[in-house]
């Protein structure tokens, strides 16, 4: 299904159509593949891309000097989307994003991602001012082993693409993590902020478990440094590190550009997109709803329907050019639209910011998950809800202090 095709039949449907039923992306599922297995082991975590396996990868040879196009939303209709001051802001900020093992084209397929949009070059032998990749302890060398067939390469290439999208005059710090365990991804994260990544993305995920409380105390408990996390690609549901009451959870939508109405862009909650109620997590202070005792994800919500996907450039795992989607997209998309915002205020969980500026973003009212329930945690609606917390980017006021 082409993107136009998706749009075309939106607009031959009503609003509350396009988004009854949490069965309708996922019963294509065959034209979409996980990156990543599924891990149910506990202590280890799954990325969380989804990848078209619809449409055929193609090389940058075959658009010549031109940027990709059918293989998803590049940075021009991101920045577009979310009114994003992406050209002016960011200078000097520096964006970690945290995944497991190595890949060893990193470096070089940004570069070629940069330059297909038209961004100012980063240096393709050593990332300078563009991108560094270390490993768990924040060292150069050694790198984790590459990541073969685990599909961890293709999460990487979409997390940087995405920090590099959004916010193109950040640094980008890729952290590698020797394994998806989560002692050895929170420990990327704790080295990420060391070295002074104050954003750090995390697209992925597993169950959640009575050790959480203790693991966001090693990880996660950052006052002051923006942590963003994705709700999961299995429609309603929690998963953890997106659980924990200190970061930002980013749930899902679908993504349409129309030529017409005052914003030109329409989004539904992604029937995919996780929710709900943590079951662990203490409920953090600015939580106000009522039909959750405890942590509600999620907070806000970004693209992450592979339906209507982003372009992502991958010669490891890939053959160039391809439309990848899931909660992936959205956490890193989160994390770099807090660094064009700015630095968040000292001792301060920039998760509370949205509350406090919902009118900082576009309130998402139509799609489901799943069912549940206390109905806004897996329905879309008016003010918060649990698919898209308090809604997606509308310029970067809802992610300041």
């Amino acid at each position: 299904m082409s993107l136009a095709a998706a749009a075309a039949g939106l607009l031959a449907s009503s609003a509350a159509a396009a988004g009854a039923s949490a069965t309708a992306q996922h019963a294509a599922a065959p034209d979409v593949r996980r990156a990543c297995a599924v891990t149910t082991r506990p202590g280890m975590m799954s990325c969380l891309a989804l990848v078209r396996t619809d449409i055929r990868p193609r090389s940058q040879a075959a658009y010549g000097r031109h940027a990709p196009s059918g293989a998803g939303y590049g940075p021009p209709a991101l920045r577009a989307a979310y009114k994003l001051p992406s050209a002016t802001n960011g200078a000097g900020q520096t964006v970690a994003v945290v995944d497991a093992y190595n890949d060893p084209k990193a470096v070089a397929n940004l570069a070629t991602y940069r330059k297909a949009w038209g961004e100012p070059a980063c240096d393709t032998t050593t990332g300078a001012g563009c991108l560094s990749v270390v490993n768990q302890d924040g060292q150069a060398s050694p790198l984790p082993k590459n990541a073969g067939s685990t599909g961890w390469a293709t999460e990487e290439s979409l997390d940087v693409d995405m920090v590099s999208a959004i916010c193109p005059n950040c640094h980008i710090i890729l952290a590698e993590a020797n394994t998806p365990s989560q002692v050895n991804l929170g420990t990327a994260v704790n080295s990420a902020i060391a070295l002074g990544a104050g954003y750090v993305s995390n697209s992925y995920g597993g169950k959640q478990s009575t050790s959480d409380p203790s693991n966001d105390a090693a990880y996660y408990q950052h006052p002051g440094i923006v942590i963003t996390a994705s709700a999961g690609d299995n429609g309603y549901g929690v998963i953890y590190p997106a659980a924990s009451q200190y970061v930002t959870s980013v749930g899902g939508t679908s993504l349409y550009h129309f030529a017409s109405g005052s914003r030109s862009w329409t989004e539904y909650a992604w029937d995919g997109t996780g929710s709900g109620c943590a079951k662990y997590e203490t409920k953090p202070s600015w939580q106000t709803d009522k039909g959750c005792t405890r942590r509600t994800d999620n907070d806000v919500a970004a693209v992450a329907d592979p339906f209507t996907g982003v372009a992502v450039y991958d010669t490891y795992d890939g053959f160039g050019w391809t439309e990848v989607g899931g909660t992936s997209a959205s956490a890193p998309i989160i994390a770099s639209v807090y660094a064009l915002a700015g630095p968040p205020a000292a001792g301060t969980y920039p998760a509370s910011y949205p509350y406090a500026h919902a009118s900082g973003l576009y309130d998402i009212t139509t799609g489901i998950d799943g069912s549940c329930t206390k109905i806004y945690l897996c329905e879309a609606k008016k003010g918060y809800d649990g698919p898209t917390g308090w809604g997606t980017p509308n310029g970067t006021s809802a992610f300041t202090p």
